[in-house]
Formats: C-alpha cells, structure tokens, sequence
C-alpha cells in the first residue's frame, strides 16, 4: 500500500471540516476534485473511509484510524523539512504570509526590502485574509505564518498548536470629518451623537468596538458598515460619519478628514502566529525580526495589550 501525502491532507480537512465542500474550499480545490481524490484514497486504501449523510461527511473506523495516522505523518514530514533547513549552511526558503491590508501597506514593504538585502535566499509571499481567517489558514497548513490581532476589549480565541510573537501595540483614534471634533481628543462617549462606519460583528475589529462602546454606555448608531478600514475612512471624507482606525491604518489616510485621539485609550496587540512545529525554524524568527525592526521605526513597541 503506497498512501500520498497529498490524499491525506484532504482526509485531515475533511476530519476538520465536515464535508467536502468546506474541505475543498480550505484547500483552494474545486469539490469534485477532492472528491475523485478521496475516492481514489479509499482505493489504495482498499476499504471504505467515510459515509455520507445528507451534505455532511462522517468518518468509517477506518477512516479515523487513517486520519489519526495521517496527522503523524503530516507532522513527521514538515518536523523533517524543518530539520533539512537547519542543516543547510545558508538560509533559502520560501514562507507563505497570511496577511491584510493595513499591515500589508504599513509594515511589510519595509521588512520584506530589509530582508531581501540581508537574507535574499528567504522569500516571502503573502496572502490576504481577513484577519479572522488568517490563524487557522496557519493551523491547517496552508501558511507558514501569518499576522492575527488581539484587541484590548475583544482577546482572540487562541490554539494550542499555535505559537505567537508580538510585533507591535498599535493605538485607536477617531476618525472623523473635517471640523467634525474641534478639540483634539474625545471620548467614545462624545462620538455617540455622530453616525457611525463600522466593520460588521462578525469581525474581531468591529465586535471589539461595539464592546468597547457598551463599556461606556452607548449603541453606536451605525449607517454603514464595511470592513476596509480604507473604505471607512474614505466615506468619513464624503461627510457619512464617524469611525476609528489604528496606528497602521492611519497611512491609509485620505486627505480631508481629522484624526483624534481617544481620552480611554484603545489598543490592539499585532502578532504573528505559527505552528508550534515550526518555533525552530531560523528563516521564521528572521521574519519575525524584520517585521518587528520596521514596527519599532514606525514608532510602535511590542509591549502585549493583553495580560
């Protein structure tokens, strides 16, 4: 029996998942094609891995002994390629990034211009995600490391397979039109009267700012909501309200609107996240120093928001 690493992703996925649809689209193939993949597992397998009930997927006996091995197997494969990487007396290989748009703009033309002079043989190519994705994209194998965030008034659920560096503490201001908040600070509470522009609750950016409204007493009233905090910023400008943006944000700045400072400060914490297999890889930590080299020239530390 000859088993491909490749056919026991898709099993793992479909353990984690549930069904093909879902398994397929965290791998970024079409459904059918993961079908006919699975499909021809079983027949090298020469047994039945899995049933199906309506559109959900359930596991044989078999099935679940096989993905418990494949987890191993998995494991054994990037712990040897890791060990590979070390060996070699020069650094070159290539990470995937999970990323979005702020950071993206704000931090990694710096570090990666940084790193390209000092290690050429590390390249790096990113992935934009939204920030809610981007932790179990790494979990799940699909990127080597990616950039999450953890806000003062909502912390991110965390998994124990992942491990974190801390890149930068970033401040959130107050966005508002033009002549809108004549001091140049103000509390949540003194923005309640303005409409609002805010990312949906779904995300961990707009849950985290309801939260902190409610702690000061108010339902921000939100005409519109949108998840870039470019395009917020840009509807601030046409006049349609009010909304807050980080220190990385702010170069997305359009010209015509004020930024003010928050009286209660509000904080998110930028980390990058990783396997906790991959803590030894040397090309990761020289990212992560990279991108932390261009967060301090940007003025931004790394003392943790959160405990």
């Amino acid at each position: 029996m000859e088993l491909s690493l490749h056919r026991l992703r898709m099993l793992r996925e479909l353990s984690r998942r549930g069904t093909v649809t879902a398994a397929a689209a965290s791998l970024h193939y079409t459904a059918s094609a993961v079908s006919q993949q699975l499909a021809q597992l079983e027949r090298d397998v020469g047994a039945k891995l899995f049933e199906r009930f309506g559109r959900r997927v359930q596991l044989t006996e078999l099935g679940l002994l096989l993905t418990e091995h494949a987890e191993e197997i998995l494991g054994s494969v990037e712990r040897a390629t890791l060990a590979l990487e070390e060996a070699q007396s020069t650094v070159s290989v290539r990470l995937m990034a999970g990323v979005w748009a702020s950071v993206a703009s704000g931090l990694l033309p710096h570090a990666l211009a940084a790193l390209a002079g000092d290690h050429p043989g590390i390249q790096v190519r990113t992935r934009e995600l939204a920030p809610e994705d981007t932790a179990d994209a790494v979990r799940d194998g699909e990127l080597d490391l990616s950039f999450v965030i953890d806000y003062s008034d909502a912390p991110m659920p965390w998994d124990a397979g992942l491990e974190r560096a801390v890149i930068a503490v970033e401040r959130l201001h107050a966005a508002v039109p033009s002549g809108a908040v004549p001091a140049g600070s103000a509390s949540l509470l003194e923005l309640a009267e303005h409409p609002w522009i805010l990312a949906s609750p779904k995300s961990h950016f707009g849950r985290a700012v309801r939260t902190a409204c409610h702690r000061h007493g108010f339902e921000p009233k939100i005409n519109h909501e949108v998840e870039e905090q470019s395009t917020a910023m840009a509807m601030v400008r046409a006049g349609l309200g009010v909304t807050l943006v980080s220190d990385l944000g702010l170069g997305l700045r359009p010209p015509g609107i004020d930024v003010v400072a928050l009286t209660t400060p509000l904080l998110r914490t930028v980390s990058i996240a990783y396997r906790t297999t991959s803590s030894r890889r040397q090309a990761l930590q020289l990212v992560i120093q990279a991108v932390r080299t261009a967060a301090a020239a940007l003025g931004l530390g790394t003392e943790p928001a959160l405990p």
